[in-house]
């Protein structure tokens, strides 16, 4: 398959974010896996099944909402065996996830240099605006964007062309910032702009096409992003 053409590394007028692992840090859900009698380790599997579920629903023909395969994937995860209450304890964490630290300077920089900024996440629109509230950063934001309203997950073409028409910006001049290799290769592939934060993965893998810009942190990726030429 011949890969489509690469925009070219220029400035972004507009800069989605994607949100769980970006923005906002998984590991705070490790304390309600035990509460419910769970192993902490269980968090990476159930969000890889969360994942892989959606991608895959997606792929054969549209996703059922962010939540209710969050929740199908964490009681495979979990072998059965949680109650509704528990399920329903370890879910709600969601809403009340820490952003990390690199996220506020980004969220700055982007401000001060009057580049919009949106949440961007095929997760729950609500729950994602509830974590953000809490974790006071929805401010620096124009807005949430959930691709549970065009019924898929992130990274078919589609959601980033939905996602870049919802805020008036052509795909070109619109950058992706990710700490997923996946969700950057989707969005160089359908001709956005990207950058990429190490901080999770530790690089790019080989497979995956390469972003504009790459830094370890949320806050230098979005610096490297506003130095490209306009």
């Amino acid at each position: 398959m011949t890969a489509p053409e690469r925009t070219r590394a220029r400035r972004p007028k507009v800069v989605l974010l994607d949100v769980f692992e970006t923005l906002l840090r998984l590991s705070a859900l490790r304390p309600r896996f035990v509460d419910v009698g769970r192993p902490e380790r269980e968090l990476e599997l159930f969000f890889a099944r969360t994942l892989r579920d959606g991608m895959a629903l997606t792929l054969a023909g549209g996703s059922p909402p962010f939540t209710e395969v969050a929740r199908s994937a964490l009681i495979g995860t979990t072998g059965r065996r949680l109650s509704e209450e528990a399920v329903q304890h370890v879910l709600a964490g969601l809403s009340e996830l820490p952003p990390h630290p690199d996220v506020e300077p980004a969220l700055i920089t982007l401000a001060r240099a009057r580049v919009p900024a949106y949440a961007f996440t095929h997760g729950s629109a609500d729950v994602v605006r509830q974590a953000l509230d809490r974790a006071q950063l929805r401010s620096y934001l124009r807005g949430v964007l959930s691709a549970e309203e065009i019924g898929s997950f992130k990274p078919p073409a589609t959601v980033y062309h939905w996602a870049c028409k919802r805020v008036g910006s052509e795909a070109a001049r619109t950058a992706l910032v990710s700490v997923h290799p996946w969700d950057v290769h989707g969005a160089v592939r359908a001709g956005l702009l990207a950058g990429f934060a190490t901080r999770q993965e530790g690089g790019m893998s080989d497979v995956f096409d390469a972003p504009h810009v790459v830094a370890e942190t949320l806050d230098v990726v979005v610096e490297r992003l506003l130095a490209q030429p306009a």
